[in-house]
């Protein structure tokens, strides 16, 4: 595990020196000075002999207390507020001089082993790219998730060995997760970020599976989940320490997370207090809306409680949000062919590669489906022309009244569906009814009747049942 820093990012120190054999059995702590206002130190060391099997092993102090040691298992860690690599301790990051400690087991008396430490200071919550070195996978394509799951660091339970409820490891929903064959999960536990040095140790095993820091941010006006970031936020919505969401999201663009309002469509009262969303909100510092959430599914994806016709409202008024689903899965153990499982919903996600950035980047940009049934292969994506213009899910065309548009529907997996539209645009496309092959692309034309609006794509079952949720293309009026 390491942080994910900038390709373009250069270390803040680099510690050089060269052990010999009077070093062997000793230990030599090197300092250096970790200035005020960082948040994490990532470390990077090297050395030369290992060819004459000089060892040179590893750990590290801060001003107040040891932080750690991973000897010879581990030649990049990384030290943050609120996670740090397996062997090491997350907490506060003080300023003041630091000890890198080394430690000599074996180096040969004729041997030389010089060593290299590189250091990096992450001085601002924003400079957080993932638990991931590098991207899983290179290449842009659709993203399969799960993007709202709580273990045993919230109210996730399951049964024990001996069948009785208990709090339930999250290592039992990372389990179901690549049992589902997904390739990014967001872990939200309610107000807590405990499960993220969890996250940081699991990472690196699962090497096809993108594992995002996530919190439901849970109050008495609304549920939220925030991605992408483990800086601390408040949660407690209009009291003194956060008066107005605002305040809130002013720490969430800081630390660079983005945020979607979750199951908004349900009730809230004395059985769920703040399951609906009532807080008063900005709609443009919000990038998405849980338009489907497995619990709700039980009640089918457009049966009471979906999250569709606020989003939808929202659309309406104008702002543009990507709609996403979430399983709000609480007990990892749950089987998968069961509605509200891990990955039931699965929200798909078009990215540049299988990294955080660009994951949370597909998010907004919002070219992104949702797969109610959590299959493994169904697609759908739609891309929408007008004079030499082009949009997919999530973008815009400006038109004019009467100018033609093209839309062209891609689809797999899903054979026997029909085609749906949705949207004040509508009416204006061409009805298409004819069911659907396994896999197959379709034109549909309209005619754009130079007003502002947006339409929507999706896939249904032949009992009528919704199958995919698709985005939104905006229609915007083009200038005179």
């Amino acid at each position: 595990m390491a942080l994910l820093t900038s390709p373009a990012a250069a270390q803040d120190l680099t510690l050089t020196g060269v052990m010999t054999h009077a070093d062997l059995a000793t230990y030599r702590e090197v300092p250096f000075k970790v200035p005020p206002g960082v948040a994490a130190v990532t470390v990077e060391f090297a050395y030369q002999g290992k060819e004459e099997r000089s060892v040179i092993d590893l750990g590290v102090r801060d001003p107040v207390r040891f932080r750690g040691w991973s000897g010879g298992n581990k030649s990049r860690f990384v030290v943050a507020e609120t996670y740090a690599t397996p062997s090491y301790l997350p907490g506060a990051i003080p300023a003041g001089e630091w000890k890198l400690i080394l430690g000599v087991p074996s180096i040969r008396k004729t041997s030389k082993s010089p060593y290299t430490a590189r250091i990096w200071f992450e001085r601002k919550p924003a400079d957080f790219r993932g638990f991931a070195a590098a991207p899983l996978k290179e290449g842009p394509g659709w993203y399969r998730g799960d993007l709202h799951l709580h273990s045993a660091h919230s109210d996730g339970s399951c049964a024990a060995q001996s069948g009785a409820r208990v709090p339930c490891p999250l290592f039992k929903t990372t389990e179901a997760a690549a049992a589902r064959g997904l390739d990014f999960i967001a872990v939200t536990e309610h107000n807590t970020t405990s499960h993220h040095q969890a996250l940081a140790e699991f990472q690196p095993y699962y090497d096809r599976m993108l594992l995002i820091p996530g919190r439901e941010v849970t109050t008495f006006q609304g549920h939220a989940n925030v991605f992408g970031t483990t800086a601390p936020l408040d949660f407690q919505l209009r009291g003194p320490r956060a008066p107005k969401l605002g305040t809130i999201l002013d720490q969430l663009e800081k630390a660079g997370g983005i945020i979607s309002l979750n199951h908004p469509g349900l009730p809230s009262g004395e059985a769920c207090m703040g399951c609906g969303w009532t807080a008063e909100t900005d709609w443009t510092r919000v990038a998405a809306i849980e338009a489907i959430n497995g619990g709700s599914l039980r009640f089918g994806a457009e049966g009471p409680g979906t999250g569709i016709p606020f989003w939808e409202a929202r659309l309406n008024a104008g702002f543009r949000l990507t709609a996403i689903g979430g399983s709000d899965n609480h007990d990892g153990t749950t089987p998968l062919t069961a509605v509200q499982s891990v990955g039931s919903p699965t929200t798909v996600v078009y990215a540049q590669n299988l990294s955080q950035p660009a994951i949370l980047s597909g998010i907004r940009a919002g070219r992104v489906f949702v797969d109610i049934e959590g299959t493994r292969d169904r697609l759908l994506d739609v891309t929408a022309s007008a004079g030499g213009q082009a949009a997919h899910m999530g973008g815009a065309l400006k038109l004019k009244a009467g100018e033609p548009v093209r839309l062209e529907i891609r689809t797999s997996g899903v054979g026997g569906g029909r085609i749906s539209f949705a949207g004040p645009a509508k009416g204006l496309a061409s009805s298409d009814t004819a069911p659907l092959g396994a896999g197959e692309t379709r034109l549909v034309t309209l005619s754009a009747d130079g007003a502002k609006g947006w339409l929507r794509v999706d896939v249904r079952g032949p009992d009528g049942k919704l199958w995919l949720l698709g985005n939104p293309i905006y229609l915007e009026p083009a200038a005179p």
